[in-house]
């Protein structure tokens, strides 16, 4: 039996972070970037985007969608307000990038954040298509769906997949109209081997903020789930480095 993820959530220090996980992900990309931020003492929360991480990738697809993500990080910064955290950064990896950007744009409250791998500036090319149909395969193998229903399966994804991808690239291109509207520090950290999305996208993001405002790390040799990848020590660091910045002490 394999265990689905669940939300993290670590209660440490007054400081609170949000990190919103990648398409297809859990909050499992974000484990070891929460227990490095909590053992610092800073309070984390890694919720999972509603269709993820229940065991049918089509979950992501019938249940999920930008509007319900964009509703799911507003109830992870609401959760914590509830629970008495004032002062509060958020951040995402690759799609939670773009939740993370839109909450730094639309709540002014949130102390700063930023993204990780994240194509809020869409050019170039993606494999995400390509990488969610493989992740579904995989899914459906260890679940014993293999044959003639795992090909039905995956046929249905491949015929719904573009309408959800082409919604998401609509709200990533709404969010980089308006990224004048983000008045808080901001955080970008991109590999320069990632094979997801366009390895300049963290650079094209960078240089759509005034300079004094972001602070953009790029990551030799590093492909795209930096929070997990031959990187993730140098980003939690450089991250921590940041939080100390942001964060009134």
């Amino acid at each position: 039996m394999i265990r689905k993820p669940t939300p993290l959530f670590f209660e440490q220090g007054p400081h609170a972070v949000i990190l919103l996980h990648a398409y297809s992900g859990s909050s499992n990309d974000m484990r070891l970037l929460a227990r490095r931020l909590e053992s610092e003492n800073y309070t984390v929360l890694a919720p999972i985007f509603t269709g993820h991480a229940t065991g049918d990738p089509a979950d992501i697809l019938t249940a999920g969608s930008p509007q319900q993500w964009w509703h799911d990080t507003q109830a992870a910064i609401q959760q914590l307000r509830d629970r008495g955290y004032q002062q509060i950064a958020i951040f995402g990896l690759s799609l939670g990038g773009l939740f993370a950007t839109r909450a730094l744009m639309e709540d002014p409250q949130l102390v700063g954040g930023g993204t990780i791998a994240s194509p809020v500036i869409f050019r170039g090319q993606t494999n995400v298509p390509t990488a969610f149909i493989q992740m579904a395969r995989e899914t459906y193998r260890q679940a014993k769906i293999v044959g003639e229903e795992q090909d039905q399966k995956v046929a249905w994804l491949q015929d719904h997949l573009t309408a959800q991808l082409t919604a998401i690239q609509a709200f990533a291109d709404t969010t980089a109209t308006h990224l004048d509207r983000v008045t808080q520090p901001v955080f970008i950290a991109q590999g320069d081997a990632d094979q997801m999305i366009d390895p300049r996208s963290g650079k094209w993001l960078a240089e759509a903020y005034p300079q004094d405002q972001v602070t953009f790390h790029e990551y030799a040799g590093a492909g795209h789930v930096l929070t997990v990848n031959s990187a993730h020590h140098a980003l939690e660091q450089d991250l921590l480095t940041f939080l100390h910045l942001i964060f009134e002490k």
